[in-house]
């Protein structure tokens, strides 16, 4: 009996601590005022171990057969239309940074942004091909939100753009032991490992360097210090459960049987 009174007494501790926690996204925002700020975003940049997905656009079919090495689609009609591949191969980016192109061989593309990688190989085609327009796309860019989210997970990204606001949606959202005030980003970018806690109620996240995400970051979402003692009080009582069986067992073999 004054063990379950104790019970109920560190759970009404442990609720009122809740009830005084700020749940409130962007609570320092004020209210009935507009606020324009100019975004500060970062691009990825491309590193080892990414996938790429490369197309190659030029005015010779022969040419896009070679550099896409898959279907081609017309895209106009007559000897003046231009013909793009619809589906080509992956290019794995090595440790050293270099891709392995077709005609060109190996190209370092490690540390540019999609941007100037397009750029770089459009340059590079110029000799080999005329008018020749690249894209280039990462098809293994993805985020991983864990912790105290509602669908913790891995999320492919095929925009490879997104902020953490984007992530935590497609996480299903902070559930209420969430601590919003204290969440934790974990990036590695060329062999360095950056980690940076960021604030959820504070209108500084916008601008914040962090505030998109890039290739692998981690979001880990952790826990109110109530659902903390929740969860080891819970291991407490498994604890004692099984030491009571034990007991009950032992004396049960020694004294009856």
């Amino acid at each position: 009996m004054k063990y379950s009174i104790f019970k109920i007494f560190i759970y009404l501790i442990l609720f009122a601590s809740c009830t005084k926690r700020n749940i409130v996204y962007f609570s320092d925002l004020p209210y009935e005022e507009i606020n324009s700020e100019i975004m500060n975003r970062t691009d990825h940049r491309i590193q080892p171990i990414d996938l790429l997905n490369i197309s190659v656009s030029t005015l010779n079919p022969e040419s896009n057969l070679l550099f896409n090495r898959g279907l081609l689609t017309s895209l106009g009609g007559g000897s003046s239309g231009i013909n793009q591949a619809s589906v080509s191969e992956s290019y794995r980016v090595d440790n050293n940074g270099y891709i392995n192109f077709p005609v060109l061989g190996k190209v370092e593309v490690a540390g540019l942004t999609l941007e100037e990688a397009n750029e770089k190989l459009s340059t590079y085609l110029q000799a080999e091909a005329k008018n020749p327009i690249v894209n280039i796309r990462i098809i293994n860019f993805r985020i991983t939100v864990i912790g105290e989210v509602r669908n913790p997970n891995t999320f492919p990204v095929p925009t490879e753009r997104i902020n953490i606001l984007e992530a935590i949606g497609l996480a299903g959202d902070l559930t209420a032991f969430g601590r919003r005030e204290n969440v934790l980003l974990v990036r590695d970018v060329e062999g360095v490992r950056t980690t940076v806690r960021l604030d959820l109620n504070k209108k500084d996240l916008f601008s914040s360097p962090y505030y998109y995400l890039q290739q692998n970051d981690i979001i880990y979402v952790e826990p109110v210090r109530a659902r903390a003692e929740q969860g080891s009080m819970a291991r407490a009582n498994i604890s004692l459960g099984f030491s009571v069986i034990s007991i009950v067992t032992l004396l049960l073999t020694r004294f009856v049987l």
